[in-house]
């Protein structure tokens, strides 16, 4: 079972707590798990930390040969070296530079051949290539998506 995500960077650290114990509710039991993440701040770390909870493989999906350098702040690169280094498997899109091309490209990567998609999302998105494009973009191509959004959830 192959399971991807996408959703919101700005959680704070109790909206993190609910959305990890909600996607392992989702997980429980599921054999042969693979979740496919970005490993961004947020709902990609939360739900990548879910996965090697559940005991399931992760997937990280970079968008670019620098986004590490580029783009993952200081406070955030412990957890996001720790991911990758846990990691089965590490795609890098074939950019360069970190931009709106590569995230595009990555986007696409985390539907494709994948089982379900979870979303860590509060409906509400304006932003070209954020959680809410993606979500329309998995739902396009016939991929189920279940909605994380814990009561007590805020972004933050």
């Amino acid at each position: 079972m192959r399971i991807s995500v996408t959703g919101h960077m700005n959680i704070n650290a109790a909206t993190g707590d609910l959305v990890r114990k909600a996607i392992a509710e989702l997980l429980a039991g599921t054999t042969g798990l693979v979740g496919i993440s970005c490993i961004a701040r947020g709902a990609d770390s939360v739900f990548a930390e879910a996965v090697l909870d559940v005991g399931g493989q992760l997937e990280v999906v970079l968008p670019s040969a620098n986004y590490r350098e580029a783009k993952v702040k200081p406070d955030h690169l412990a957890q996001f070296d720790a991911l990758l280094a846990r990691a089965t498997t590490v795609r890098i899109m074939d950019f360069d530079n970190a931009g709106r091309e590569a995230y595009e490209a990555a986007n696409e990567a985390l539907v494709q051949g994948v089982d379900r998609m979870i979303a860590v999302w509060d409906g509400q998105d304006g932003q070209r290539a954020g959680t809410g494009t993606v979500v329309e973009l998995a739902r396009q191509r016939g991929i189920p998506v279940d909605i994380v959004w814990p009561q007590g959830a805020a972004r933050g």
